[in-house]
């Protein structure tokens, strides 16, 4: 919500957002197929007509339940991508931040998983290339490491990317923010397991 300034009251967050944060707590309770509309619109307080203005049906709000997690991921992988450190940092500051930033939004991942294939297969297609282009900046990486001797090239980059994102896929069937390790112990061990599958 909008900081108010003291003795006023605080603004409403904006009506997508609210939208949002409502079918997320809904689709993670009971499911996307046994959520409707009417419900999402009477948990966001918002008309049925301010959901179809803004996504136009149920449908895109599952897809932008999982491609605002994405956006995100991508824009931090294109920084950590970009910076100047050695490769290895990069690498092992990327492997870490898709860990924190998947615990941080685990409704949204374990929702995505578990309801993907009520997507059409259009925007099915639309979320599999948006996935696809981080892979593939993350592969680039694993790559370049490959290539100039900091890395093993024993394993295909492909590989370690699965390997690495088969554990981040699967965070939403075991983790618990009352467990015994934090999100940030979690990724640390997690890129800790990459690194050493690339050690020459």
């Amino acid at each position: 919500m909008a900081k108010a300034k003291h003795g006023e009251p605080e603004e409403p967050a904006p009506v997508p957002r609210r939208l949002l944060a409502a079918a997320t707590r809904l689709f993670a309770e009971r499911g996307y197929d046994r959520t409707s509309v009417q419900e999402i619109v009477e948990a966001a307080g918002v008309t049925k007509g301010a959901l179809y203005h803004y996504f136009g049906s149920k449908e895109d709000l599952l897809q932008e339940v999982y491609a605002r997690v994405l956006r995100l991921q991508q824009e931090r992988l294109d920084a950590f991508a970009g910076a100047d450190d050695p490769v290895e940092k990069r690498l092992r500051d990327a492997a870490a931040d898709v860990v924190v930033t998947t615990i941080e939004n685990l409704d949204d991942a374990s929702i995505f998983f578990r309801s993907m294939h009520h997507l059409s297969p259009e925007k099915n297609k639309q979320v599999r290339a948006a996935r696809r282009r981080y892979h593939e900046g993350f592969r680039a990486l694993v790559e370049e490491g490959q290539r100039s001797g900091v890395f093993s090239t024993a394993t295909p980059a492909d590989l370690i990317v699965d390997y690495h994102f088969g554990s981040v896929h699967h965070l939403s069937t075991w983790y618990r923010p009352d467990g015994p390790l934090s999100r940030q112990q979690v990724a640390d061990h997690l890129a800790d397991l990459l690194l050493r599958a690339l050690r020459p």
